[in-house]
């Protein structure tokens, strides 16, 4: 029985996949929003401070926590709290922030090698195992952010909580781990063909070749054959004498070498039986 031909494929375009370049865009925008949310000491905000002036208020993050006021730009970040770095919402999130920083930029350098925008055919199996790397980081990313947001007003401290608001940081997180996860997924769809291959850019060599040399074929030329049906004109353009007409022209090569000589005896003057 013989083999079935494998379908080849390729490239219409030169240029760097979409999909590629959008997961290389959306993960570092991720990892710095989500950095930004790691660090900074606003995950949530204490506000309406028993025996405190108004415009004070407590910062909470996951690494320390803040005393600021409305009206000053410098915050005093030496409080501190083990009741509240306890809790196990904050140990988790420490742990889960930081592992997706790392992954992210592990998933990154994996993904570089792959996407190869420097050739005109990427490696799509290292590209796609570096959006999984990615994704899995923006995941790493919502668990915490989800979770201290599900518990916000629950999670416990040594300061009053009767007025509590979501910081900054659970903004940031939510939109860098996002952009994470769309990102990866959007790498980990090349890893397979799919959609006649549009995901990659890609046709059918059969398709291309014959669209190309379909393109250069020449229009067949229309040629004219004259109709040999044609009437006969009886009027000439061209005037002849009667005595032209009665002369006969000769042509050495056409007549015979007695023709020939007879002509030459009678100055190439018929015969008067001819006349």
């Amino acid at each position: 029985m013989p083999s079935q031909r494998t379908q080849e494929w390729m490239r219409t375009s030169l240029r760097t996949p979409g999909i590629l370049i959008f997961g290389m865009v959306m993960a570092p925008c991720g990892w710095i929003l989500n950095l930004t949310a790691t660090v900074a000491p606003n995950w949530r905000t204490l506000n309406t401070l028993p025996s405190e002036p108004p415009d004070v208020f407590i910062q909470q993050g996951i690494w320390e926590i803040c005393r600021a006021t409305t009206v000053q730009t410098r915050a005093d970040c030496s409080l501190q709290d083990i009741e509240y770095f306890g809790n196990q919402v904050i140990e988790v999130a420490q742990g889960l922030m930081v592992a997706s920083l790392i992954v992210t930029l592990i998933g990154l350098a994996v993904a570089i090698p792959g996407v190869r925008c420097w050739t005109d055919r990427p490696n799509w199996l290292l590209a796609g195992l570096g959006g999984i790397l990615i994704f899995l980081s923006g995941v790493m990313t919502i668990i915490p952010i989800a979770w201290y947001t599900h518990i916000l007003k629950e999670v416990s401290t040594v300061f009053p909580t009767t007025d509590v608001r979501v910081g900054y940081c659970i903004i940031l997180g939510y939109i860098g781990g996002i952009f994470e996860i769309l990102g990866g997924f959007v790498m980990i769809i090349g890893i397979c063909r799919c959609c006649g291959g549009k995901n990659r850019g890609e046709k059918p060599v059969e398709q291309v070749t014959g669209a190309r040399f379909a393109s250069r074929r020449q229009p067949a030329r229309r040629v004219e054959v004259p109709s040999l049906d044609r009437a006969r004109s009886e009027a000439s353009s061209v005037p002849y004498s009667k005595d032209s007409l009665d002369e006969d022209v000769s042509f050495p090569r056409a007549k015979s070498p007695a023709a020939r000589s007879a002509n030459t005896s009678y100055g190439g003057r018929p015969y008067e039986a001819d006349l």
